[in-house]
């Protein structure tokens, strides 16, 4: 006769775990309501297991959430397909220690995961499976249910995908904590001439609004262009009383945007030659629990 765990026993091996489990589907998703949502269906199988049968319980978890997610991201992508507007992953308030990992950092960051928006949902689970948590091609077999060949060409063709792709700017955090007051500093004073002195001349920004609020529709190219828009949303009286500060967001300083204490957007972005290559304004309302 089995016996069947007590309810704790099974939360204290999921506790354990959630981290991983919420990284692993975030990653996977690039949406931090998804991803809870994913955490939620992965307790509730788990719940009905029985633990006997589990020889590793962090090896089934993992093995849940990314085929839950990975059923989750295929039906995502269709309804991606009708936004309003460009789509951007949903921000995340990331501690200091992230952004001190580098490897980890770049996992996680808004650029990559826009990047991994181009990959099939398979090429983005075996990806993140292996680079960010650095699964063996054989685990992630097992974790897929692909056979080991099939797994190790889907990584390379990944792989490739990804370094065509991915951007290749790079500055320490020094100059970015520097770079963020200076951008802060020309916010505050609805100062134009430093605005367009922080920006590349061949900078892009996304605003992803989702048709929840005012964004623009179509990304914006060019210094002159992006620092007028810039300036003339935050001149708008709605948004007068509307904070901003610098944040960890997505293992890199960002800037965080609130109203009465309440996140009400993120911004993150590029650094190429010590100006701001690309900002992507996060603030659809709907996108934004995980900067609380």
């Amino acid at each position: 006769m089995i016996n069947t765990p007590a309810p704790v026993e099974l939360l204290d091996d999921f506790t354990e775990h959630r981290r991983l489990l919420f990284a692993t589907a975030y990653r996977l998703l690039g949406s931090v309501a998804d991803a809870e949502d994913v955490l939620q269906d992965a307790w509730l199988k788990w719940s009905q297991t029985e633990r006997e049968s589990v020889a590793n319980p962090r090896a089934y978890l993992v093995r849940t959430v990314s085929n839950l997610s990975l059923n989750r991201l295929t039906s995502a992508r269709a309804t991606r397909e009708s936004y309003v507007g460009p789509w951007l992953p949903e921000p995340l308030i990331t501690s200091p220690d992230v952004a001190e990992e580098a490897e980890l950092a770049d996992t996680v960051s808004t650029a990559m995961l826009v990047v991994l928006e181009s990959l099939s949902p398979v090429e983005r689970a075996v990806f993140v499976l292996r680079e960010a948590f650095g699964y063996s091609y054989a685990e992630i077999a097992t974790i897929l249910d692909r056979t080991e060949t099939t797994v190790r060409q889907t990584a390379h063709r990944a792989r490739g995908h990804v370094q065509a792709r991915r951007p290749r700017f790079d500055a320490d955090p020094v100059q970015r904590r520097d770079i963020t007051d200076r951008f802060l500093a020309a916010c505050t004073g609805g100062d134009l001439n430093s605005m367009m002195e922080l920006l590349a001349p061949d900078v892009t920004a996304w605003s992803d609004g989702g048709g929840k609020v005012t964004a623009a529709r179509r990304p914006l190219h060019g210094t002159d262009p992006v620092a007028r828009w810039m300036l003339g949303v935050l001149a708008k009286p709605e948004l007068q009383g509307m904070a901003w500060q610098p944040a960890t967001i997505n293992g890199e300083q960002g800037v965080l945007f609130t109203m009465g204490g309440h996140p009400v957007g993120a911004l993150t972005y590029d650094i190429a030659d010590g100006r701001i290559q690309n900002l992507r304004f996060q603030v659809n309302p709907d996108k934004l629990r995980g900067l609380a």
